[in-house]
C-alpha cells in the first residue's frame, strides 16, 4: 500500500475532491453541506446547489478539511473547521457546546468504496487535527457513533467517524448524549 498523506482542500485541489465525491456530490447529494444548513436549506439544495456553495467557500479559502490521497488518487475527506461554520451544530439537542472555548469540529469523513478499511479515516482524523492545529485550534472536538459490539457498520451511518478511530487519536470523551453517540474532544497544545 502507498503511503496516505492529507492535504487541506483548496481551490487548486478542488478536481480532487470532484474526482472523490463524483457526479453525486458523495452521499445523495450532500457535497458536505449538512452541518452548514438546517435541514429545511439542505433538502431544498441538494445536488448541484450544495456542489456550487460547497465550491464557493473553498474559492473564498474557508476552511474545509483535508483529502488523502494514495499516491496522486484522492481517496477519503474528512471535514474539518471552526465549530461557529456549522450551524446546525449550534441548534443541536445532541452536541451542544460544553463550554464556551471556540472549537474546531471534524463533522464528517467518506472513504471512496475501493479504499475502505484501509486505513484511511485513521490518516484522515490525523490530518485534520494537524490542519486545525496548523489554523491555530486549540480544541478539536468530534461527534462519533459508537456501534458497541455490532462488528459491521453501513458506511452510511458512519460518516461521523467511529469512537474507536477517536480514541485512537487521542480523543476523549466528554459526554454521552445518546445511546450510540459520543461527543469527544482533544487539546492541542
Amino acid at each position: 500500500m502507498t503511503e496516505i498523506v492529507c492535504r487541506p482542500l483548496t481551490a487548486k485541489r478542488w478536481p480532487d475532491l470532484e474526482k472523490l465525491f463524483g457526479a453525486n456530490g458523495a452521499c445523495s447529494g450532500w457535497w458536505c453541506m449538512w452541518f452548514r444548513l438546517s435541514q429545511r436549506e439542505f433538502d431544498a439544495r441538494k445536488y448541484e446547489p450544495n456542489r456550487h456553495a460547497f465550491r464557493e467557500l473553498c474559492m473564498a479559502g474557508r476552511p474545509l478539511g483535508v483529502i488523502a490521497y494514495e499516491g496522486r488518487k484522492p481517496v477519503g475527506w474528512c471535514a474539518v473547521a471552526p465549530r461557529c461554520d456549522y450551524p446546525r451544530l449550534a441548534g443541536s439537542r445532541l452536541f451542544k457546546p460544553i463550554d464556551d472555548r471556540p472549537a474546531w469540529s471534524v463533522t464528517c469523513f467518506f472513504v471512496a468504496r475501493d479504499a475502505r478499511r484501509g486505513g484511511i479515516t485513521a490518516a484522515l482524523l490525523e490530518g485534520a487535527v494537524d490542519y486545525a492545529r496548523r489554523k491555530g485550534a486549540r480544541v478539536i472536538e468530534g461527534y462519533p457513533i459508537d456501534p458497541g459490539k455490532k462488528k459491521d457498520v453501513m458506511s452510511m451511518a458512519a460518516f461521523h467517524g467511529l469512537v474507536s478511530v477517536f480514541e485512537e487519536g487521542g480523543f476523549a470523551t466528554v459526554a454521552k448524549p445518546s445511546a450510540g453517540r459520543r461527543y469527544v474532544r482533544l487539546e492541542l497544545n
